[in-house]
């Protein structure tokens, strides 16, 4: 069985995809180069965590011109 380690360029790319940032790259990629994968996960979640934050402002933005939208179109109609 392979490990996910084997091809650096494609775990690289898979993480700068998923948008962390080069010193998250480095330390993950070095953690993974020790077998230490207790503390890559915990970084990993740690960003999946900060990703999913940003997801939920967006999502509170969308409401909030949502309702202008509902809003705007309900006094056209009047």
């Amino acid at each position: 069985m392979s490990s996910y380690m084997e091809n650096h360029d494609a775990v690289i790319q898979n993480l700068e995809d998923a948008g962390c940032d080069p010193e998250t790259v480095a330390k993950l990629m070095e953690l993974g180069m020790t077998g230490n994968r207790k503390n890559q996960l915990k970084l990993l979640e740690q960003h999946r965590k900060r990703l999913l934050e940003k997801v939920h402002e967006n999502e509170k933005r969308i409401d909030c011109l949502d309702y202008l939208v509902f809003q705007m179109s309900k006094e056209k109609k009047d």
